[in-house]
């Protein structure tokens, strides 16, 4: 029996995409993901990456019961299982062919994650995530940037990469001030900078958050709650993962992002933005007290705090 996100109703996380394909056929020997790039899924074969491609065709085939359309009539055959099936999730009342798919569907309410990391004890709700999981501790990183050579775990991780550090396209505005955004949760997070809206909460205290990093960095500090990264070189903790990878390139002396203006290098995106202004002429700070002009933020606040602090001598 097949899993597919795209054809079982509820299961739609990250997770969900990656469960293992413990029947398919063995139509392939290699064991690199194979990945849908329009929409960043993974299979372990090429016989499930080409199935799940004709659910990007047409969708002519359509669900008396709930308007669903589907591309293939088989597809909608599937589909109609949640509708007469045997098995009837008691939390939602959507019914399943096998049971197999009930537990799985069930797990969404129930929190159930069964697969855990040997390594770290970390658990997962899907043995796909898991399997992704696992490329951590033993290294393996199967996708690899075009642009800058930078490898990643998961395809979604690469994507993500790819659309923040290379990409020009930035086609998410923010309706506030017009600031333009590669991700829709980019901007979504910018916009609460203007609204004043904290919807991460503490479970401990009063405290409220903007975005979830921060919360989990409360977490850590004040109750401690959580997992610190370690630096196994110099001992320095960060509360998120991608810090420590960050943190670790120095060590390394890997500076992937490179200045097209000249030779030097960065480890960080956010470093090789900041050096960039050394070539613009956009002073894009105005102080409205005496109209000096700067390239950078930090130097605009430091000379406004200094212009008042002159004023009102």
């Amino acid at each position: 029996m097949y899993q597919f996100s795209c054809i079982f109703v509820g299961e739609t996380s990250h997770e969900t995409k990656n469960e293992a394909y413990t029947s398919e056929p063995a139509c392939d020997s290699n064991s690199r993901p194979r990945v849908r790039t329009d929409c960043d899924k993974e299979f372990a074969t090429e016989c499930a990456l080409k199935r799940h491609s004709e659910t990007h065709s047409e969708k002519t085939y359509s669900c008396t019961e709930c308007n669903r359309c589907f591309s293939a009539e088989n597809y909608l055959k599937k589909h109609m299982n949640i509708h007469s099936g045997n098995h009837m999730c008691s939390e939602c009342g959507k019914s399943f062919k096998h049971k197999r798919n009930l537990t799985i569907h069930k797990r969404i309410h129930t929190g159930e994650k069964p697969f855990e990391c040997s390594v770290c004890d970390k658990r997962f709700s899907q043995a796909g995530s898991l399997t992704i999981h696992n490329r951590i501790h033993v290294g393996d990183k199967p996708h690899k940037c075009s642009v800058c050579d930078k490898s990643f775990t998961s395809s979604s991780d690469l994507r993500r990469h790819e659309r923040r550090m290379h990409s020009n396209v930035r086609p998410h505005l923010c309706s506030y001030c017009g600031k333009q955004f590669a991700t829709v949760y980019g901007m979504k997070s910018h916009v609460r900078v203007h609204t004043g809206v904290k919807p991460f909460s503490c479970r401990h205290c009063s405290e409220e958050f903007v975005c979830n990093d921060l919360l989990k960095a409360h977490l850590l500090k004040s109750h401690d709650e959580g997992t610190w990264f370690t630096c196994h070189i110099c001992q320095k903790k960060f509360n998120l993962k991608r810090n420590l990878m960050q943190h670790m390139q120095r060590h390394e002396g890997v500076k992937p992002f490179a200045c097209e203006e000249c030779p030097k290098r960065f480890c960080t995106a956010c470093e090789l933005k900041y050096h960039q202004l050394v070539h613009s002429d956009n002073r894009q700070f105005c102080c409205v007290l005496c109209n000096a002009q700067f390239k950078r933020k930090d130097s605009f606040k430091r000379h406004v705090k200094s212009c008042s602090a002159a004023l009102l001598v």
